[in-house]
């Protein structure tokens, strides 16, 4: 679902399944002048075609860029629809650069509201983007953003409905995101023979939120990605790096995939979900989760050894991807 207060802007959104020009009559298709509340009102106007069509729905991700009008005023409305008919709400959203304080203001109180009915809202901070994106000319650096808040969606959404190596299901991200609080992304790419140890620190090094401590993370999603030729023990291994910096977490879900496009590389995604951000201090934090009992839980190759050994033997020599030797 598309949606906006800019009929323009709609029409160029040639690719999704419903378009939703909100607040017609208040903004007549010219936008909201980059106020929150007239986005609010015209979001509201629509309220009776939002709730018919999220009516049904178990997944919801809210996406926008905020700071401006039409998307920062308009997602809590989203939201609270989404928590009325019982969807995990997600959110994914960016915030503008640290010089532009009216916007970031207006951001910070957008996302205030959103974590009264959001269970998840993953922040991402264009002002780490340079620490990213930095060398890139203006146009395509500030695309990046796009392009993570896509590739969030896509892993998630592609690793539970599509066949994966390791699959993640609905129950799964739900035990992680619901309550999740504010939630931070990182995403690194690594090649040749450390490829793995390169992908998860850039992962890990450089969360695009401003994040105080992520060794206090509440929850973590991995999601994993790899040639043809990325084995079970890259896997192992990726996960067990990750718990190392995060060893206070109370819930961890992790998926796998194979992309013949990334021949050679290995590419890792890691969600720390409630995690404190100077920035939006005073945002709700996530109720704490039981801890684990030490007899119950295990360590994570542990477990992708026994799950190694309860598939078909056909199916372990075809995949080529594990080795209990090495």
């Amino acid at each position: 679902i598309g949606a906006n207060t800019d009929a323009g802007h709609l029409s160029t959104m040639t690719r999704a399944d419903k378009i939703i020009l909100l607040g017609e009559k208040l903004c007549k298709g010219h936008g909201c002048g980059g106020y929150p509340e007239k986005g609010a009102e015209a979001a509201r106007e629509n309220l009776n075609e939002i709730k018919e069509e999220l009516q049904g729905t178990n997944l919801l991700f809210l996406v926008a860029g905020l700071g401006g009008g039409s998307g920062t005023g308009s997602i809590p409305v989203f939201a609270t629809v989404g928590r009325e008919v019982g969807a995990l709400t997600i959110a994914c959203v960016t915030i503008p650069f640290t010089i532009e304080m009216t916007r970031r203001e207006k951001a910070r109180d957008a996302i205030k509201s959103l974590a009264e009915n959001c269970d998840s809202i993953v922040v991402i901070d264009n002002s780490k983007l340079r620490e990213v994106a930095g060398n890139l000319p203006l146009k395509d650096a500030l695309s990046v953003a796009n392009a993570l808040v896509g590739a969030f969606v896509k892993n998630i959404t592609d690793t539970i409905t599509q066949p994966s190596l390791v699959n993640l299901d609905y129950s799964d991200l739900r035990a992680v995101m619901e309550r999740g609080g504010i939630s931070s992304i990182g995403i690194g790419e690594g090649d040749g023979p450390a490829r793995v140890e390169k992908a998860v620190s850039q992962a890990l090094s450089t969360p695009l939120l401003d994040i105080t401590d992520i060794t206090t993370a509440y929850g973590v999603l991995i999601h994993i990605v790899g040639g043809e030729d990325m084995t079970l023990e890259e896997v192992a291994i990726a996960g067990e790096q990750i718990m190392d910096k995060v060893p206070n977490t109370k819930r961890v879900i992790w998926g796998a995939k194979v992309d013949p496009d990334l021949s050679g590389r290995v590419r890792v995604m890691a969600v720390l979900t409630g995690v404190t951000c100077p920035f939006l201090s005073g945002v709700q934090k996530p109720a704490p989760a039981p801890a684990i009992p030490k007899e119950v839980a295990k360590p994570l190759r542990q477990a992708m050894e026994h799950m190694i050994e309860a598939l078909p033997q056909e199916k372990i020599s075809r995949a080529a991807v594990f080795s209990k030797e090495r």
